[in-house]
Parts: C-alpha cells; sequence; structure tokens
C-alpha cells in the first residue's frame, strides 16, 4: 500500500489587504479586530514627515522622517505609495512590505483610495481592496457625533469629504456594509480566508501535487 502523505504547509506567497473607508465607518475598529485574531497579519507601517504627537511611538505608529529624507526615498522608488496631505507627507516603505509577502505573511493597509489606486498600478497581483460603507449617511453621522472626538465644524468637514470617498467604491475588489460590527468583522474574515486560498497565491502547491500524486 502506497505510503500515505503526511501533512505539511504548502508555501504561500502574503498578499496586501487594504481596508478603506470615510471616517467613521468602523475601519480602524476592523483593523485592530483582524490583528488580534490574524497571527498571520501585520499593519504596515507608513513614514511621515508630520511632527510625532503626543503618545506616539516611533515605529509603532509611524516612522518620523524629515522631509529630505522622504524625497529620497521617492526617488530610489523605495515607496509603493504616497500622498501629500496639509503639507505633511506619507508614504508606505517598498521593503518591508515585500520581505513579508515573499515569507508568507499577509499586510495590511489603512490607506485611502489614493493610495490604493496606486498599489493597484504597483502591485495588482498582491493586492485585495475592501471599501467599508456606513449604512446610512445619519448613521455615520450618529457615530462620527458618537465618538466625541471633534467638533460640528470638523464633523461637518468629514461629512463632505466622507461623500468624495464613498464615490470610489466600484475601484474596490469588495465592499462591506458595516450594519453590525461582528458582522462586518467576519464578512472581511472570509475575504481573507478566501484570498488566501487562490491558486496563484499558493506557490508551493504544484510540488505538493506532484507529492501525491507520486504516492498513489
Amino acid at each position: 500500500m502506497a505510503r500515505a502523505a503526511h501533512s505539511k504547509t504548502i508555501a504561500r506567497r502574503g498578499l496586501m489587504l487594504v481596508l478603506s473607508s470615510p471616517s467613521g465607518a468602523g475601519k480602524t475598529t476592523l483593523s485592530r479586530m483582524l490583528l488580534t485574531v490574524e497571527r498571520n497579519l501585520e499593519l504596515s507601517i507608513s513614514v511621515t514627515t508630520r511632527q510625532k504627537r503626543p503618545g506616539e511611538v516611533n515605529g509603532r505608529h509611524y516612522h518620523f522622517i524629515d522631509r529630505r529624507r522622504f524625497d529620497q526615498l521617492k526617488q530610489k522608488d523605495d515607496l509603493l505609495e504616497y500622498a501629500e496631505v496639509f503639507g505633511n507627507c506619507y508614504g508606505t516603505p517598498r521593503k518591508p512590505v515585500e520581505k513579508a509577502l515573499k515569507q508568507g505573511r499577509d499586510v495590511l493597509f489603512d490607506i485611502d483610495w489614493q493610495g490604493t489606486q496606486q498599489l493597484r498600478e504597483r502591485a495588482r497581483d498582491d493586492l485585495v481592496s475592501v471599501f467599508l460603507l456606513p449604512p446610512s449617511s445619519g448613521e455615520l453621522a450618529r457615530r462620527l457625533h458618537t465618538r466625541a472626538q471633534d467638533d460640528k465644524k470638523v464633523i461637518q468637514a468629514r461629512m463632505a469629504k466622507a461623500g468624495d470617498e464613498m464615490s470610489h467604491w466600484a475601484e474596490y475588489d469588495y465592499v462591506v456594509v458595516n450594519r453590525d460590527l461582528d458582522r462586518a468583522f467576519n464578512d472581511v474574515r472570509a475575504i481573507l480566508a478566501a484570498e488566501r486560498l487562490k491558486r496563484e497565491r499558493q506557490p508551493g502547491l504544484s510540488a505538493f501535487v506532484r507529492g501525491l500524486v507520486a504516492q498513489m
């Protein structure tokens, strides 16, 4: 009788999981939940030229660098995506992400539609993009008020910006409506699980199947 195939891990290439949403739709909360339960998922840490805020830790929240260093990274094509917001620059370092993907680890990105577009142009095969929508504009406004982090003018500005952000929903691979946090969380985990199983993300699958056939 042929020897039974013993179970072993199939070599897999990691993926880049992008979560985007208007402010207040639950993106930050979902990201934290995912990072808590998904051991093979790590957060991409951006570089920024803005000043460090109280409580922020260099290397955990951002890599804080000066404008000269940022421009050098751009010139060397060492950023997968970048943008300038209110005079401050933000970007995703290429090397840590590529290292993680090669080692079969997945990387979570908290970026907007513009950053997602740049990632799609540079690394489409590795990208899985999810846009998170609120169930209604009224619920989005309620959540922004409930957070009690901003004054009315800021909330109004965020609501106005939300309309523009949501107009880009069709550019994403998946859209999840966050009516219920637990359900939205399970939906995103299901997307992640399915994308990990795609044939093209498992370069070790051919060798595994050949081994199975050889044992028949």
